[in-house]
C-alpha cells in the first residue's frame, strides 16, 4: 500500500464547452468561446446585451443548433440528437424575457400543470408538487391568475415554478430579473438559495446584467464581444483588476481601446438659487382603465433642471406617470402641469416643450440615423436648415458623426440608446423624461449616456425625469420618488432617503418602503408568518422515462389540453372560426351563382302589328327575359345598353307581317351587351331557342313555310332538375371555407408561439414534433368539425339544398378533410415566423387552387399542365367530389371510394411534410 495519499479528484464541469462559433447571418455571437462550467455551482454570464450570452445559455440548454465547435453537457456531446433528448428531462431552461415560456391565458396553476404533465407526472405527483411549489413561492393566493395579469417579480417566480417541476439537475436561467424591481429580485434570488440548499448537486447557469447580482454568484464568466474577457470567482476578477466593485472589474477587463477615455462620473451639484421655477407638476394624479386604478392621486413637484428618479415596483404606475405628463394619456382626475400650464393631450405647444425618450427601442430600421433625426425635425416643424444645424450639434455631442449613414438596427446597443436621447433632444426641449434608458446596456456605455445626461440638465437647465432600476443610476439623480401600487410612497433626496430608514444602501432602503407598503395593503393576519422553506418534495427527484410507453400519448394530449383551453379564451378566434364561416357561406351561396335570368330587354318595333306583337310577347313570357319599355330610336337604344339598363335590344323592322306571309326573308336585329362574355352567349342562345320555338309554333298551326322536323330532342337534367345554382355552389363552398379557416387558425396558433416566444418549450422539452404538431392540431380538428355541422345545417335548412346521399359519408369525409386542411395549415406555420406572413400565405395556398383548380368552376379534367396536377392532387377536388355526390346525386361509400382514398393518403403526406420542416432547434 503506497504511503502518498491521492488528492481528491475535482468533480467533472457541468458543461465543457470547445471553440464555439455561432452567427446570424453577419453577426457573429460567439466568437470561438471555450470555457469549463463548474457543477454544482451557481455560474453567471456577464456583460451588456448583444454579447452572446443569451446565445451560450440556449446552446447549452439544447434550445438552438450548433453550428460550430463542441459542447459536452452532462457528460455528452449536445450535437447528438439522442443525447439531447436523454437530458432533456435533467434541463430546465427560462429563457430572457419575463415569462417569456408562459401561457398569459392559462392560470398559474395551469401553466405548472402544463409543465408537469409534458414531464410524466400522474394526478397526485401533479398536485403534490403544484401546491409545494406555489406554497414556497408564495403565489397560492394567485393560482386562479392568468399569467398575463401578474407582476414582473411573479411571472418571473411562476416561470421558475414551471422550471422547477421535474426536479432539474442544471437550472439555466438568462436575465431571470431585469426589469424587476429590487424587492422581488430579492425574493427571486433568496428562493434559488433555499432550492440549492435543498439540492446542493444542482448546477445553476445565470446570465445576468446586475453586477450586484453577480457578485453572489460562485463562479462568473466576463463576455464581451462574444468573447470570454476572463473567468472565475467574484474575489478573483476583482484581484486580477485590482478593483473595489464587480462593475469597475468588468470595465477594467474590456480592451483598451474600448476603455480609453473612461473616468469615474463626477456628480456636479445642481445650482440653486433664490427664484425657483417649477417644471412639472403633479396634483392628485389619477388613471383609471375601468375598474383599474393604475395611478392614484400622485403628487410632485420637479424644478428646473433638476434630475428626478422615478422608481417604483413592477406594474407600479410609472410609465402610466410619464405618459400623462407628456398629454399621450389623459389624466382621469387631478392635474399635470408642465411650467405652470396644464397639459391636454391635443395641445401641441406644450408637447413640443417636451422629449420622450421610451422605454423600447422605437425609431425607424428602413432610415438611416440621419433619416431619423431628419424625420424628427420634420414633424416639429424645425424648417430643413434648423435641422441640418441640430443634427450637425447632436452627433457631435453625442458621438455619432461616424454612424449617421448607418441603419439605426446595426448599431450596439449603447449607440442606439445615445441615438434615441439625440432624436429625443432634436427639437431642444426643455423637460426630457426617460423610461429605463440604460437597460440593457454595459456599465461603460451607461456612463457615457449619464455624463450626457448631466452635462444636458447642468449646462442647458432641462429638466430630467428618469425612470429606472438601477440603484447606482438612481444615486446619481438629485432627488428620487418612490411609488407602489399606484401611490408615490416618498420623495426626497436618496441620501435623505437611505438617512431616514437607517439603511446602508438606496436599495436597502427602497425594499424597505416595498415591504412597509405591501404589508399595508394586505388584510390583517393573525400572526406573522415566517417566509415557506421549499420542501423537499418540491426538489425530490422523480423518475419519469421519456419514452416509456404511453407517454407520447400523453404529451401529445397535454398540448392539445393547453390550445383548447387558449382557444376556449380568445372569443376572437372562435368568432373567425364559427360566425365568420356562417357569414361566407350566406354570402357566397347568394352572391355565386350560374343562373342567367331577368334578362332585361326592350323592343324598337318599326312594324307595330299584330304578328310584331306576337313575337315580342313570345320572348316576354319567357322566365328568362324581363321586358322594359318599348325603344324608340337608335340613339335610345344606344343610350341605355351603355347605361346597363338593358342586356338586349331587338329591332323589328317595317313590313314584318307582310314578309312573314309572303314568306320573304326577314331579318330581326338583336343587341346584347358583350361586356361579360358568357353571359352574351348564353343569352343568345336563350333567345335563338325561343325564336326556334316561335318558328316550330307557327310551322304546326299551318302559319307559315317552316317545315316541322321530323324527330326532337327532349333535354332532361338529372340531380338538378331546375338547372339553379344554390344547389351547385352551395355543397362548393363548404369545402371552401372548411379549407380556408380551419388552415388558417391553425397556421397561426403555430406562428403566434413563435413570435411570442414559447416555442422554446418545444425545443427544451421531451415532446417530439410530431406530438407538437398534433397536439396543436387536434382543437382545431374539433372546432372545423362543428363548423362542418353549422354549415351543413345552413345548406339544409336556409338554402333549401338536401342531402340525398349518405350523411354518414360526407360526416367522414369532413373529418378527413379538416385533418387535411389543418395539416396544410401546420405545413405553413413550419417555416412562417410572423402571423402575418402566416395568414396570407395560407389564405393564398388555400383559396387559389380550391377555386381554380380543384372543379368548383370548371371541370377538373379540362385543366392542362400543372393546373391539372394541382386539381388532382389538391385535397379539395376530392372532397368536393364527395360533397356534391352526397348532397346532389344520392352517393354513398361505396360509390365514393376512391376520392375517399385520396383523402385520407393526404393526411400523413401533409403531416410527415409538416414534421420533417418543423425544426426542434432554432437557428
Amino acid at each position: 500500500m503506497s504511503g502518498v495519499e491521492r488528492a481528491p479528484t475535482a468533480p467533472a464541469p457541468v458543461a465543457l464547452v470547445t471553440e464555439v462559433v455561432h452567427r446570424y447571418g453577419n453577426t457573429v455571437a460567439l466568437d470561438r468561446v471555450s470555457l469549463s462550467l463548474p457543477a454544482a455551482s451557481m455560474v453567471g454570464l456577464i456583460g451588456p446585451d448583444g454579447v452572446g450570452k443569451s446565445s451560450l445559455l440556449s446552446l447549452l440548454a439544447g434550445a438552438r443548433a450548433m453550428q460550430g465547435g463542441e459542447i459536452t453537457m452532462l457528460g455528452g456531446d449536445m450535437r447528438d440528437k439522442r443525447h439531447r433528448r436523454a437530458v432533456c428531462p435533467r434541463i430546465a431552461y427560462m429563457p430572457q424575457g419575463l415569462g417569456r415560456n408562459l401561457y398569459s391565458s392559462l392560470s398559474v396553476r395551469e401553466n405548472i400543470e402544463f409543465f408537469a404533465r409534458l414531464f410524466g407526472h400522474g394526478p397526485a405527483t401533479r398536485k403534490q408538487r403544484i401546491d409545494a411549489l406555489l406554497l414556497a413561492t408564495q403565489l397560492t393566493e394567485f393560482a386562479t391568475r392568468p399569467a398575463g395579469k401578474l407582476s414582473g417579480g411573479m411571472r418571473q417566480k411562476l416561470g421558475l415554478c414551471c422550471a422547477l417541476i421535474h426536479s432539474p439537475d442544471v437550472l439555466i436561467l438568462d436575465e431571470p430579473t431585469t426589469g424587476v424591481d429590487p424587492l422581488s429580485r430579492r425574493q427571486f434570488w433568496e428562493l434559488i438559495d433555499q432550492i440549492r440548499a435543498d439540492s446542493p448537486g444542482m448546477s445553476v447557469l445565470i446570465a445576468t446584467a446586475y453586477m450586484e447580482e453577480a457578485a453572489a454568484f460562485d463562479h462568473l464568466v466576463a463576455m464581451n464581444a462574444g468573447q470570454v474577457l476572463a473567468s472565475g470567482t467574484p474575489a478573483e476578477l476583482l484581484a486580477l483588476t485590482e478593483t473595489a466593485n464587480l462593475e469597475e472589474a468588468f470595465i477594467a477587463l474590456l480592451p483598451e481601446a474600448q476603455r480609453a477615455g473612461h473616468h469615474a462620473i463626477e456628480l456636479t451639484p445642481r445650482a440653486t438659487g433664490k427664484a425657483v421655477e417649477v417644471a412639472i407638476e403633479a396634483r392628485d394624479l389619477s388613471l383609471r382603465f375601468g375598474d383599474f386604478t393604475a395611478v392614484d392621486h400622485v403628487s410632485f413637484r420637479i424644478e428646473r433642471g433638476e434630475i428626478f428618479g422615478f422608481l417604483g415596483s413592477n406594474g407600479c404606475g410609472k410609465t402610466t406617470t410619464m405618459k400623462v405628463l407628456t398629454g399621450l394619456l389623459p389624466a382621469s382626475e387631478g392635474v399635470a402641469l408642465l411650467f405652470g400650464r396644464e397639459i391636454e393631450a391635443g395641445d401641441l405647444e406644450t408637447r413640443r416643450r417636451v422629449g420622450y425618450m421610451t422605454q423600447s427601442f422605437s425609431l425607424y430600421g428602413e432610415l438611416t440615423v440621419r433619416q431619423n433625426l431628419a424625420l424628427h425635425g420634420r414633424i416639429f416643424k424645425l424648417g430643413t436648415a434648423r435641422t441640418q444645424q441640430r443634427i450637425t450639434e447632436l452627433a457631435e455631442r453625442f458621438d455619432l458623426k461616424n454612424v449617421l449613414d448607418a441603419y439605426p438596427e446595426a448599431l450596439p446597443l449603447g449607440v442606439r440608446q445615445r441615438l434615441s436621447l439625440a432624436v429625443a433632444m432634436l427639437h431642444e426641449p426643455e423637460i426630457l423624461i426617460l423610461d429605463e434608458p440604460t437597460s440593457g446596456v454595459d456599465p461603460l456605455a451607461r456612463d457615457a449616456f449619464w455624463r450626457i445626461m448631466l452635462d444636458i440638465a447642468r449646462r442647458d437647465a432641462v429638466t430630467i425625469f428618469i425612470s429606472t432600476h438601477f440603484m447606482g443610476e438612481a444615486a446619481r439623480c438629485d432627488r428620487i420618488s418612490l411609488m407602489h401600487a399606484g401611490r408615490v410612497l416618498t420623495t426626497a433626496a436618496p441620501q435623505a432617503i437611505i438617512a431616514e430608514r437607517g439603511c446602508e444602501t438606496l436599495e436597502e432602503a427602497f425594499i424597505s418602503y416595498l415591504k412597509e407598503a405591501s404589508e399595508g395593503a394586505r388584510p390583517a393576519a393573525p400572526a406573522a408568518a415566517p417566509a415557506p422553506a421549499v420542501s423537499r418534495s418540491v426538489t425530490a427527484p422523480v423518475t419519469t422515462e421519456a419514452s416509456a410507453p404511453g407517454q407520447a400519448v400523453r404529451r401529445l394530449w397535454t398540448f392539445a389540453w393547453r390550445e383548447a383551453l387558449e382557444l376556449r379564451r380568445d372569443p376572437i378566434r372562435q368568432l373567425l372560426a364559427i360566425v365568420g364561416s356562417a357569414v361566407l357561406m350566406l354570402v357566397l351561396g347568394y352572391g355565386i351563382t350560374m343562373d342567367v335570368e331577368n334578362l332585361s330587354f326592350a323592343v324598337l318595333d318599326r312594324d307595330q302589328t299584330t304578328l310584331s306583337q306576337a313575337y315580342n310577347l313570345n320572348l316576354a313570357g319567357s322566365r328568362y327575359f324581363l321586358e322594359r319599355p318599348p325603344l324608340r330610336s337608335y340613339a335610345e337604344l344606344d343610350q341605355r345598353m351603355r347605361s346597363g339598363e338593358l342586356s338586349l335590344a331587338l329591332e323589328i323592322p317595317p313590313q314584318f307581317a307582310r314578309h312573314v306571309a309572303r314568306g320573304t326573308p326577314v331579318t330581326i336585329a338583336a343587341w346584347v351587351d358583350g361586356a361579360m362574355p358568357s353571359r352574351a352567349e348564353t343569352l343568345r342562345g336563350y333567345m335563338l331557342g325561343i325564336h326556334l320555338q316561335w318558328l316550330a309554333a307557327r310551322a304546326r298551326l299551318g302559319e307559315g313555310s317552316a317545315q316541322v322536323s321530323p324527330f326532337t330532342i327532349e333535354t332532361r337534367f338529372r340531380y338538378n332538375p331546375d338547372v339553379r345554382s344554390v344547389p351547385a355552389i352551395v355543397p362548393a363552398v363548404m369545402p371552401l371555407l372548411l379549407m380556408l379557416i380551419p388552415a388558417i387558425l391553425t397556421a397561426v396558433a403555430v406562428v403566434r408561439e413563435k413570435e411570442l416566444g414559447s416555442i422554446v418549450n418545444l425545443y427544451v422539452t421531451p415532446v417530439t414534433r410530431l406530438e407538437f404538431l398534433l397536439g396543436k392540431q387536434l382543437p382545431y380538428v374539433v372546432l372545423a368539425m362543428a363548423n362542418f355541422v353549422l354549415l351543413t345545417l345552413l345548406a339544409v335548412l336556409w338554402f333549401d339544398v338536401p342531402i340525398t346521399g349518405s350523411v354518414a359519408t360526407l360526416s367522414v369525409a369532413s373529418l378527413l378533410y379538416v385533418t387535411a386542411a389543418t395539416a396544410i395549415g401546420l405545413l405553413m406555420s413550419a417555416f412562417m415566423h410572423s402571423q402575418i406572413a402566416a395568414l396570407f400565405g395560407t389564405a393564398v395556398l388555400t383559396i387559389l387552387p380550391a377555386v381554380q383548380f380543384s372543379g368548383m368552376l370548371d371541370p377538373v379534367a379540362s385543366l392542362e399542365g400543372i393546373g391539372a396536377w394541382i386539381g388532382r392532387l389538391y385535397p379539395t377536388t376530392h372532397f368536393l367530389t364527395i360533397a356534391r355526390g352526397t348532397f346532389s346525386k344520392g352517393l354513398g361509400f361505396a360509390d365514393l371510394h376512391l376520392p375517399f382514398a385520396c383523402l385520407a393518403l393526404a393526411v400523413p403526406v401533409l403531416l410527415s411534410a409538416a414534421t420533417l420542416l418543423l425544426r426542434k432547434q432554432a437557428r
